[in-house]
């Protein structure tokens, strides 16, 4: 439900830094090797100009300002490890298009020789987050794999009309529309067609393959749960972070329920349950510090600030509680790649590794994959004394792992990838 990190400051190894104070004269766009490697550099608003964000298809990613950024540049040139790379020329084009009567903007990247019908076409589905994925690292690292990617901003974001949301079965609408859009523009330039989402996006992405006909669907860090369940994984995570032991776990656990009674009735019942939960918190040195999605900022509500307010700062934007994921992966059809990071703080995988593995075993063609040492966002972390992390990078494999599955070319390793679902 949260952002996707895309915002944090990375800590990067230095390989042939370009200079001490990095390479701030880089010209946006991708570059690649002969071997297939790649940089993405786009303009990032976190970032001062003239700097560019940077992402190469191992996970390194930065900014182009950053001291021992492992480029270096001038012009359309871009040096890394002593090569020149060569600059991709994709094919852009914008579109507009309507869903449930709301216009939406979005982008088809092609790649070059996306003239060749036999090329995969994906629709990236975002998170939760506002920001645009139009011109975004994301979509040029697939589309520098080959693959002619469609991407658009969710509704009430970036140039999309309508009031932003997080109702799965509006999102899925919107998700399934882009498909047969993209589908109608790249015409007679592809073969397969499908969804990638991340975060957020496992929710929708899934969902609305089964309202459009898709050749597939990829999923990064997202979860087959509930935001209720979501919430109750998150607190039982955090207590045991802190080396907390079960009558802790069976407390936060007591906490989600009584908060979800809340949600469900659109807050208008569940207060003398959470009344009940806060009491036995009393006096707890941990119960201020646990968060979950929103179960933490609730307790620490009055009952009367609930009642007035709690339905519009916690039920704002049409979020499904009880949300059935499990129910639309049984209507999936399609292959499906599951990418799991295996210490996600925000989306912890219990239930959901436990569910794709189920529904594996009962025939499903699916595939699941988990990244060890990773937070969401696939990221790698260090940690520090008091429990935080830091994110450093991509994990290496992954970005490769999601471009080959989707070509239908897996050939592995994928970095220290683990594969949960092997035939």
């Amino acid at each position: 439900m949260k952002k996707i990190l895309l915002g944090a400051a990375f800590a990067l190894a230095s390989i042939q830094p370009a200079s001490a104070q990095g390479s701030a004269d880089c010209t946006a766009g991708t570059y690649s090797a002969r071997n297939g490697d790649f940089v993405v550099l786009v303009k990032a608003p976190t970032i001062a100009a003239p700097g560019l964000r940077y992402l190469f298809r191992d996970g390194r990613r930065g900014a182009t300002t950053d001291a021992g950024v492992p480029l270096a540049c001038k012009g359309d040139a871009v040096t890394v490890d002593g090569q020149s790379w060569t600059r991709v020329a994709f094919r852009e084009t914008p579109a507009t298009f309507d869903s449930v009567g709301t216009k939406m903007t979005g982008m088809l990247i092609e790649p070059p020789g996306a003239s060749d019908p036999g090329g995969p076409l994906v629709v990236m589905v975002h998170g939760s987050e506002r920001t645009s994925p139009i011109g975004g690292v994301y979509g040029y690292a697939m589309a520098a794999q080959g693959i002619s990617v469609f991407v658009y901003d969710k509704r009430g974001t970036g140039g999309s009309e309508g009031e932003y949301t997080q109702n799965f079965e509006l999102l899925a609408d919107d998700a399934a529309r882009a498909l047969e859009q993209a589908r109608g523009m790249a015409a007679g330039r592809f073969g397969r067609a499908g969804f990638f989402g991340g975060s957020q996006g496992g929710w929708v992405a899934p969902l609305a393959a089964t309202r459009t006909k898709a050749d597939f669907v990829a999923i990064g860090f997202g979860l087959v749960a509930s935001p209720i369940e979501e919430d109750r994984e998150q607190l039982v995570s955090e207590v045991r972070a802190a080396g907390l032991g079960d009558n802790a776990v069976l407390l936060v656990n007591r906490l989600s329920a009584a908060t979800s009674k809340l949600a469900l009735s659109n807050f208008t019942t569940g207060y003398e349950d959470l009344d009940a939960v806060r009491r036995e918190m009393a006096g707890q040195p941990w119960a201020a510090k646990i968060d979950g999605e929103y179960s933490g900022a609730i307790a620490r509500m009055t009952d009367e600030e609930l009642r007035r307010i709690g339905r519009a700062r916690f039920d704002n934007v049409e979020l499904i509680w009880d949300y059935d994921a499990v129910a639309a992966l049984r209507k999936l059809d399609a292959p499906l790649l599951w990418v799991l990071a295996g210490e996600d703080r925000e989306a912890p995988i219990e239930t959901t590794r436990g569910a794709l593995l189920d529904l594996a075993k009962a025939g499903k063609p699916f595939d699941v994959y988990l990244f060890p040492d990773t937070d969401h966002g696939m990221f790698e972390y260090t940690t520090a004394a008091d429990g935080s992390r830091s994110v450093t990078r991509i994990a290496d494999g992954y970005l490769k792992l999601l471009g080959d599955w989707i070509k239908r070319d897996v050939r592995g390793p994928y970095g220290r990838a683990e594969h949960l679902t092997p035939r």
